[in-house]
């Protein structure tokens, strides 16, 4: 159950961990934590997606260590065996760089969900919010990473000439043909070679922040010739969106573990 709606949630409040992973990209000027301070769901803590990655490489929130992540998330309160929900209050749908992260840290799928339509949707619906933070006490948590859901540079360079698996890039279509200049400084525009174009916001409802219907799902994963098939890496401009694509295909295949390229375009547009 990748989802879960805001009635689902709301019933279950003090039986999950609750999760605000929300992220903004860099020229929104937003302070995602700041936001978190004045309002979020009750229960919930707050994921900082950039603090809590990799802080040995310049690329963006990269994957931290195995160690790392069982400090972090022992830290947060979350045991394996927590049921956790995940939402965000971003226009890039953040939470689902979150569920990606659990599920490649080894946390059960059936037991890590995004909240569908995050806190935008709960707030219309007039639901019960908070600006009091939550008490953590520290859980003992054990990470094992699967290491096949993450791909490298050199691996996706492999596959443009062994054709393994299909590149499907979130980004939106100008950036994906190089008709759009990076917002990243030092990246060249286009796309990795014989890569796919879907960008995440062609399977949400943006009014609302929800996920389309599973079948028009399908139909947009078709449509670039994606059928039921498990060999498919997602990647984007820094690996917060292709995450996106992550979840909505798991929607459609249940089979179907999140695999990213974690470097995504800011490592594979870097300018020589």
């Amino acid at each position: 159950m990748s989802l879960v709606s805001t009635s689902w949630l709301e019933k279950n409040l003090d039986r999950v961990k609750i999760l605000d992973s929300t992220w903004h990209m860099p020229n929104t000027n937003r302070n995602a934590f700041k936001e978190y301070r004045k309002e979020h769901i009750k229960n919930s803590i707050f994921f900082d997606i950039d603090e809590f990655s990799n802080k040995e490489t310049d690329l963006p929130h990269m994957l931290p260590s195995e160690e790392r992540w069982s400090e972090i998330v022992s830290n947060l309160g979350i045991s394996n065996k927590d049921r956790v929900i995940i939402y965000d209050n971003s226009d890039v749908i953040s939470s689902c760089r979150c569920w990606y992260t659990f599920i490649f840290f080894g946390h059960k799928p059936n037991l890590v969900s995004i909240l569908n339509g995050g806190l935008s949707k709960w707030n219309k619906e007039k639901r019960e919010t908070t600006n009091e933070t939550s008490i953590n006490t520290k859980k003992s948590y054990k990470a094992k990473k699967i290491s096949n859901l993450v791909k490298s540079k050199n691996e996706i360079d492999e596959n443009i000439l062994n054709k393994k698996y299909k590149v499907i890039d979130a980004r939106n279509k100008r950036r994906f043909l190089g008709l759009e200049k990076e917002p990243r400084a030092n990246l060249r525009s286009g796309s990795i070679e014989n890569s796919y174009c879907l960008p995440f916001t062609e399977l949400i409802n943006l009014e609302e922040k929800t996920f389309l219907e599973k079948n028009i799902i399908k139909q947009k994963f078709e449509k670039i010739g994606i059928k039921n098939e498990n060999n498919v890496v997602f990647s984007c401009g820094s690996g917060i969106t292709a995450a996106v694509l992550g979840l909505a295909y798991s929607i459609i295949n249940d089979k179907y573990l999140p695999i990213i390229y974690d470097g995504s375009w800011a490592e594979y547009g870097r300018l020589k």
